[in-house]
């Protein structure tokens, strides 16, 4: 695979229009090389880093497929669904949960980003958007985009172009990850193997072994 990069984003911390909570969702395109560390783009903020943000979170890329999907379903909201939209670091078109895996490692300019785990949707969708059940809309569809670690520092630009460099041999897409998620009762080897998927965060990875211990707890037969 190899996708040419739209735009990079970043923003700061600032009040949420309406109810004035702190958000860094409103993102800016970044003019130029942008430098990319361990935590993510320079000059990019997270507003709550218990969820947002950190070595595991540093970089948010979202499709411009999934905003198309968006403005088709929320056509009075549509205006606002276009790059950066959803306070993403990367913009592309070409690359969505069903062709990124787990695992995944990329380079970009002089960074080498690894796919780490899919995005959770959280309020602040709703908030900038005026709209209440965007949120829901977007996890239930499983398009909530994907975050990086960051494996090797340096910049990039927009026109550059992300290049997958490696592969898990066994690897899980973003959109097996969601299928697995909505599965009311999975089998355990199909929850084992995406627990064993190299890449995955340790938090993903805790989540699917309890839900595992709760399936053997609960098995019927």
């Amino acid at each position: 695979m190899d996708t040419p990069v739209i735009d990079f984003f970043a923003g700061r911390v600032a009040p949420m229009p309406g109810d004035g909570r702190p958000t860094a969702i409103f993102k800016q395109r970044v003019a130029g090389p942008v430098r990319i560390g361990i935590e993510g783009l320079d000059g990019d903020a997270q507003a709550d880093r218990r969820v947002h943000g950190g070595a595991e979170k540093a970089v948010h890329q979202f499709p411009l497929e999934n905003h198309r999907r968006l403005a088709a379903r929320f056509p009075e909201q549509a205006a606002g669904f276009v790059a950066g939209g959803l306070g993403e670091n990367i913009a592309t078109e070409g690359m969505t949960e069903e062709n990124v895996c787990i695992g995944d490692v990329y380079e970009v300019g002089s960074v080498r980003l690894q796919v780490s785990q899919p995005r959770s949707p959280c309020w602040k969708i709703d908030a900038r958007h005026g709209h209440e059940g965007i949120t829901r809309w977007i996890a239930d569809q499983g398009i909530a985009g994907w975050y990086y670690r960051v494996l090797r520092e340096g910049s990039a630009q927009a026109g550059d172009r992300l290049r997958l460099v490696t592969r898990n041999a066994d690897p899980v897409s973003l959109r097996e990850w969601w299928t697995l998620m909505w599965t009311p009762r999975p089998g355990l080897a199909a929850l084992t193997r995406a627990a064993e998927t190299p890449g995955l965060t340790a938090a993903y990875r805790d989540k699917l072994l309890q839900r595992m211990d709760w399936l053997r707890r609960n098995d019927p037969a």
